[in-house]
C-alpha cells in the first residue's frame, strides 16, 4: 500500500535529469520533496504521473505499477497555471472533475464546496484570467483534488499565496491526509516542510541526497544547533573565538549558533558562564531543514551521497 520510487533515471542528451533516485512514501502521509531549481523534482514527479517515462526505474502503487493504474489515481498541481484564461471558474473545475469521470451535479457540488472553504465562492462565475496568481493558484489546486486522487502530487502550490491563503492550504493538506490521502509536495519554504512533512528527501543535479522521516534527517546530520541568550550582550561577539562554533542567526533575543561535529554543545554555555554572564536561555537542538538544506544543495555535484543517507530511502508513517 506504498508508494515507491525505484532507482528512476533519465537522461536528455548529456543532461542527467535523474540518476537512480528511489525513496517511499506511506499512505496517509505528507512528503515533502526538496531540491533546488532544475534538481529533477518536477521530473520525477511526471514520471509518477506517466506523463514522461523514465529511462530505468519504476514507480508502484499499492503493488502495482504507475503506468497500469488509472489516471483518477492521481491529483497533479503543476508549477505552471494550467487554466483556461477564458473559462469561467466553476465551469473549468466542473470540466476538469469530468475528464477523471465524476458525474457533472457532483463535481459542481463539490467544487462550491472548496470555493467556499478557501473563501473564493464569488468567483465561481469569474474568468481564470481576471484573478489574483493566489486565487488562480488555489482554483488549480481545487482542480488537482475535486476528483478524490489517492495521491497528490504538488509542484511549489504555496507559490504566490499570502499568509492566511497558506494557512487555508495548510488546512486542507492536514484533512487530506486525515481521510488517508498521500501528499507529495515541492517547496522552498522549508518552515511549511517542517510544519507539514512526517517525511522529505532532498535531491540535487538528479542526485538522491538524503531523505526519510523528517527527525530522523535533523539528527542524522549531526550539527546540533544552540539556541542562547545572553543578559545585556545581544551580540555575542566572543562567540568567534570558540574552536568549532560559529554564529548563525545574531539576536537580538535568542541567537542561534552552529555546532561543528566534535565539538560539546556544552562548551559554549561553560565559556559564556567563564566570562560571569548571566545566561537567559540555553538549549541545544537539531539543524533546521533550511540550514540541512543548504549545507547539502551547497555542495558541489561530486561530493556523493550525505552520510547516512541510503540510495533508497524508506520513510516511516
Amino acid at each position: 500500500m506504498t508508494l515507491v520510487i525505484d532507482g528512476l533515471s533519465k537522461r536528455y542528451g548529456q543532461v542527467v535529469a535523474l540518476d537512480r533516485v528511489g525513496f517511499r512514501v506511506e499512505p496517509g502521509e505528507i512528503f515533502g520533496f526538496l531540491g533546488a531549481n532544475g534538481a529533477g523534482k518536477t521530473t520525477a514527479m511526471r514520471i509518477v504521473l506517466d506523463i514522461l517515462r523514465a529511462d530505468s526505474g519504476t514507480v508502484t502503487w499499492r503493488g502495482r505499477l504507475s503506468t497500469e493504474l488509472p489516471r483518477r489515481t492521481f491529483g497533479y498541481l503543476p508549477e505552471e497555471r494550467g487554466l483556461y484564461p477564458r473559462m469561467r471558474v466553476l465551469d473549468q473545475l466542473v470540466f476538469f472533475a469530468g475528464l477523471y469521470g465524476v458525474p457533472g451535479a457532483e463535481a459542481r457540488r463539490a467544487a462550491l464546496g472548496w470555493l467556499e472553504r478557501f473563501r473564493v465562492i464569488d468567483l465561481a462565475d469569474r474568468r481564470a484570467d481576471e484573478l489574483s496568481k493566489g486565487n488562480q493558484q488555489k482554483i488549480q489546486f481545487i482542480a488537482a483534488i475535486l476528483h478524490d486522487p489517492e495521491v497528490v502530487l504538488m509542484d511549489e502550490p504555496f507559490t504566490g499565496l499570502d499568509p492566511v491563503n497558506v494557512s487555508l492550504l495548510r488546512s486542507a493538506f492536514l484533512e487530506l491526509a486525515a481521510r488517508g490521502r498521500t501528499l507529495i509536495f515541492s517547496t522552498h519554504q522549508m518552515e511549511m516542510v517542517e510544519a507539514l512533512a512526517g517525511a522529505i528527501a532532498i535531491i540535487d543535479h538528479g542526485r538522491l541526497l538524503t531523505g526519510g522521516p523528517t527527525r530522523e534527517v535533523r539528527r542524522r546530520a549531526g550539527r546540533p544547533v544552540v539556541r542562547l541568550a545572553v543578559e545585556g550582550d545581544p551580540e555575542l561577539a566572543w562567540v568567534s573565538s570558540l574552536a568549532g562554533v560559529r554564529l548563525i542567526r545574531p539576536g537580538p533575543g535568542i541567537s542561534e549558533l552552529s555546532v561543528e561535529p566534535g565539538t560539546d554543545p556544552q562548551s559554549i554555555l561553560r565559556a559564556a558562564l567563564a566570562r560571569g554572564a548571566v545566561v537567559t536561555c540555553f538549549e541545544i537542538a537539531d539543524p533546521s531543514l533550511e540550514e540541512i538544506f543548504i549545507e547539502l544543495v551547497g555542495r558541489p555535484p561530486d561530493d556523493g551521497v550525505s552520510v547516512g543517507a541510503p540510495a533508497a530511502v524508506e520513510s516511516a508513517a
